[in-house]
Parts: structure tokens; C-alpha cells; sequence
């Protein structure tokens, strides 16, 4: 069947830089580039590339340029390039469309509008530089008083409390599955986490062995399919995470394909090499708030009530009713993921039009846990779309305590989100089991590339915060006064709890 799809990018090779080194050849795991040998060209099937510049940033004549194809099909606002494409897809396959990445549809980013408060004269700003700047975050219940003992020149804590996750800076790896991306590409994550202070989740792929030497800094998560969920796994942990949902596929379980089930994956995961990894849409002993407290009081009897327990789910309009119902169910940490979150695969329908921006779900969840006086029983992590550190910031003072971040560690470690994960043909080495392609991410350079962004980050929240005239992060959390909104309408204003720039 001849395929109506126009390829999405041009390939522009200049015949006098390339000195046919072939170097495009072997780097491109989708054979988009081959050499003919006996006319000494290179050509280019522009049909198989995906965007993902391997070839253009490792040409070393820069003779590659790689742009959108501008071959555009009649002007219609209604029926644009993307919706032809998707159609012609399904006319000729019959399948269920599928991406990678997070949802990349012109929804309003409401980060970039909102703004931060400064300090002036009457509230002077604070140096970083020669001033203690606190960002260390606990994550975990916390009752609402303290009562001490013992006399004055030595108090004692009488009070007990919960189990914390102590982070260093209030920025964790978000949850994804060893499978969805290599061997090489969890080991940075979880190398990363540990010089830094902070945490990365296993996703709901299990723990490789090797990796339990990084106990301290990983969240173990305990999804619908439970793989990977055993004794040993749950005792190395950090900490645990349930699994309801996600921001990319909200209401949906997970596949591996099989072919990425390879031997290792298949020790971790506990099923057979080569089967495919289904998990199902519900934890089939989930179907009430009563159902997560028992698994939730399960997994703390498991490990000894050690362990905080943390239970995520996608953001969605009802986000604040569920968070309230799992903090009285015991969860010691809420996480919600937005519609942006990120995901190695996803029907494109789903991961583009179920689910709400995590903004409007977390000031939604903050103010309902605030109204019913249970704020402090949880922490609140939120994750989808986060890209800097002022990110950071606005969802700290919005209500969270941290935040989880997936895409933005990815592209640190060379992603260029052309969104075919789902495909196993990574040519970073990130979103592939092929052993010639995860070789190409070298676990020295991940983790100093990691390490550098969360220390940048790290670096810019303090200036942040001193320019507001706060010391500690603890103090900005849920701290609305200090965020204007800028270009937004009165009801959102409202629902995020926040004043017009100006007022």
C-alpha cells in the first residue's frame, strides 16, 4: 500500500563539507542515512527520520541541517498537517496511534504566567552568596504540634514522628521503568540522586540488582502489574509509591512490547524473556479508598512502618476529592503528574486530551487538605512539564513540597524529545534495550550531566529566594501572596488562588 504521509523532515546534506566518513551511517539507528559505495555518495530516506539531530550533532563537518519539511499541506485550520497525518496512519495500519514524551498540544502553560515577587526596600532581599540558604525538604506526615520534655538548657522531642525523605534540594526523578529506557540511563538517574541528596523512582519496571547499592536515594513504585514487587525490593527502598495513575495516560494501564523484555529485564520484572509487560488500567485489589488503605497498611507492616508511603495518581477534576481521601487512607505522600507528564509510550489520543495542566490540580488539592485541616498529614509532589528552576519556585509557593522531573533529566542526558521512545530506536542510548545503542550513554557523562543540572538548578532557587527576602524554602510553600498571575481570566485566578499582576 502506498503511504500518503509527506515525511515531517527535510535532510539537507552540503556536498562540499561531507567527506563521506559515514559517520551519519552507523549513528543513525533508523537507517535513514546508507553510503553507495560505488558512486561514493551518501544518500538520505527522509520518510524514516524522526527528528532526533544524532546525525546533525555529530557530523564532524557540520554538513547535515535536518528541518521541518516545508511541503505543507493546503492552509486549514481545522484539518492541519497532524490530523491528515494520524488519518492516513490509520487508514494504513489499522492500529492505535502511539507517542512517546509528554503532551505537546498549545494547552496554556500557566508557569509562564506566573510571576514572582521581589524584595525591595522595605523587605530586603537576602545574599546567597554570604548568607545561609536553606533548601533541604522532608518529605513525610507531620503532626500538626510538637510537644517537648526534659528541661530547659536540654529539651527532648517527645513527639514521634513519621518516617521522612530527606532531600538536599527539593527536585526527585520522576518514576520511569527500567525498560522504557536502558540499564545505562537508570544507573545515571540513580547514581545522580545519591551525590546529590535526593531521589529517583524505579517507575513500575523493579529494581536491577546492581542498583541496590543506591537503596537510599530510590523510591520503589508498586504498580498494577507488581512487577518486579518482592521482599528484597521493598526492603531496599527508600521509599514506596503506589501507583493509581500517571499525567500522560490517566485511566490506562502499561506495555513493554516484547522485544524489549530482554534477559535482565526479564530477572528484574519477574515474567518470561520476551513477553509482553501488561499492566492493567486498575489495581484489581483497588476499587475503594478503603482497598489503598489496606495496601497501604500492608506495604508499612512489610517494612516495618520505615518507610513513608507515597501514592500518585494523574491530575485530573476530581484530584482534590482523591487527595483528600488518600491522606485519611494513610498515604504519606500525594504525587500528582499533569497532562504534560511524560511517558516512553501512550495512545496519542489519550496522552493529548485526558487529564488537566498540574498547576490548576495542585492549588485545587492544597486548598481542599488546608480546608480540612489535614495539610500537614502529607507531603505534595507534583510532576509534568517542569523545565527550570523557577518552575520550581512557582509550584513551591503554589502548594507543593517538591516536584518530580522526567523529560527535563532526560534532555540533560541528550534527548531531543523527537517523541518515538515507544519504537526502542533511541540513538541516545536512553529509550532503547539494543546493547550497540545504550552503549552510546556513557554512566560517567550521564551523571555529571545530572548532577550539574540539579546543581544549577539548586543555584538559581537560592537567588530566587533571596531576591524574595526567604531563607528557607520551607517558608514560601503554599505561600500564595507572593505569585501574580499575568494575561489569566478571573475564574483562573480564582481556581489557582492567586492575585493579578498589579493588584
Amino acid at each position: 500500500m502506498k503511504s500518503y504521509i509527506i515525511p515531517q523532515f527535510k535532510v539537507d546534506r552540503d556536498d562540499h563539507r561531507c567527506i563521506r566518513c559515514e559517520v551519519c551511517v552507523r549513528q543513525c539507528a533508523n537507517d535513514v542515512h546508507w553510503y553507495d559505495e560505488e558512486e561514493d555518495e551518501v544518500y538520505t530516506s527522509e520518510d524514516k527520520c524522526v527528528g532526533c539531530l544524532r546525525c546533525v550533532t555529530l557530523c564532524p563537518t557540520s554538513a547535515l541541517v535536518v528541518r521541518e519539511n516545508p511541503t505543507q499541506v493546503p492552509t486549514n485550520a481545522n484539518w492541519t498537517r497532524e490530523v491528515l497525518t494520524n488519518i492516513y496512519r490509520q487508514a494504513e495500519t489499522g492500529g492505535v496511534l502511539l507517542t512517546g514524551m509528554g503532551c505537546d498540544k498549545d494547552y496554556r502553560n500557566y508557569w509562564d504566567h506566573i510571576t514572582l515577587d521581589a524584595s525591595q526596600v522595605t523587605n530586603p532581599s537576602i545574599d546567597p552568596l554570604r548568607e545561609p540558604m536553606e533548601l533541604r525538604t522532608y518529605l513525610g506526615a507531620k503532626p500538626d504540634e510538637l510537644d517537648t520534655g526534659g528541661r530547659k538548657s536540654k529539651p527532648s522531642l517527645e513527639t514521634s514522628i513519621s518516617p521522612q525523605l530527606r532531600m538536599e534540594t527539593p527536585i526527585m526523578f520522576s518514576a520511569i521503568s527500567y525498560g522504557a529506557i536502558s540499564y545505562n540511563t537508570c544507573e545515571c538517574l540513580a547514581r545522580a540522586a545519591a551525590e546529590v541528596g535526593t531521589y529517583y523512582n524505579t517507575g513500575e519496571g523493579g529494581l536491577h540488582r546492581d542498583l541496590y547499592q543506591y537503596g537510599e536515594h530510590t523510591i520503589c513504585q508498586v504498580a498494577s502489574g507488581r512487577f518486579g514487587v518482592h521482599a528484597d525490593y521493598l526492603e531496599v527502598a527508600a521509599a514506596l509509591e503506589i501507583k493509581i495513575g500517571q499525567g500522560a495516560k490517566p485511566g490506562i494501564g502499561g506495555h513493554l512490547p516484547g522485544e524489549k523484555v530482554s534477559a535482565e529485564i526479564s530477572r528484574t520484572r519477574m515474567i518470561p524473556e520476551g513477553t509482553d509487560a501488561l499492566s492493567p488500567a486498575p489495581h484489581h485489589d483497588i476499587y475503594s479508598i478503603e482497598d489503598l488503605a489496606q495496601l497501604i497498611y500492608a506495604l508499612k507492616e512489610a517494612t516495618h512502618w520505615e518507610k513513608p508511603v507515597s501514592v500518585k495518581i494523574a491530575a485530573v477534576h476530581n484530584s482534590a476529592a482523591i487527595a483528600s481521601g488518600m491522606v485519611r487512607a494513610g498515604a504519606d505522600i500525594i504525587a500528582l503528574d499533569g497532562i504534560r507528564g511524560g511517558t516512553g509510550a501512550a495512545p496519542t489520543m489519550i496522552r493529548d486530551n485526558v487529564g488537566i495542566p498540574v498547576e490548576l490540580a495542585l492549588a485545587a488539592v492544597d486548598d481542599r487538605l488546608r480546608e480540612e485541616g489535614i495539610r500537614n498529614h502529607a507531603s505534595v509532589v507534583i510532576a509534568g512539564g517542569i523545565r527550570s528552576s523557577a518552575d520550581v519556585v512557582k509550584a513551591i509557593a503554589l502548594g507543593a513540597d517538591a516536584v518530580y522531573i522526567g523529560t527535563a533529566a532526560l534532555v540533560a542526558l541528550g534527548c531531543h524529545v523527537c517523541q518515538k521512545c515507544y519504537t526502542g530506536r533511541c540513538n541516545w542510548g536512553i529509550a532503547t534495550q539494543d546493547p550497540d545503542l545504550t552503549r552510546r550513554l556513557n554512566p560517567d557523562v550521564g551523571t555529571r550531566r545530572l548532577v550539574n543540572l540539579l546543581t544549577g538548578w539548586s543555584h538559581e532557587i537560592m537567588e530566587i529566594l533571596g531576591g524574595m527576602g526567604i531563607n528557607a524554602i520551607e517558608s514560601l510553600r503554599g505561600n500564595r501572596l507572593r505569585l501574580r498571575g499575568v494575561g489569566l481570566t478571573r475564574e483562573e485566578l480564582d481556581i489557582l488562588g492567586i492575585k493579578h499582576a498589579g493588584a
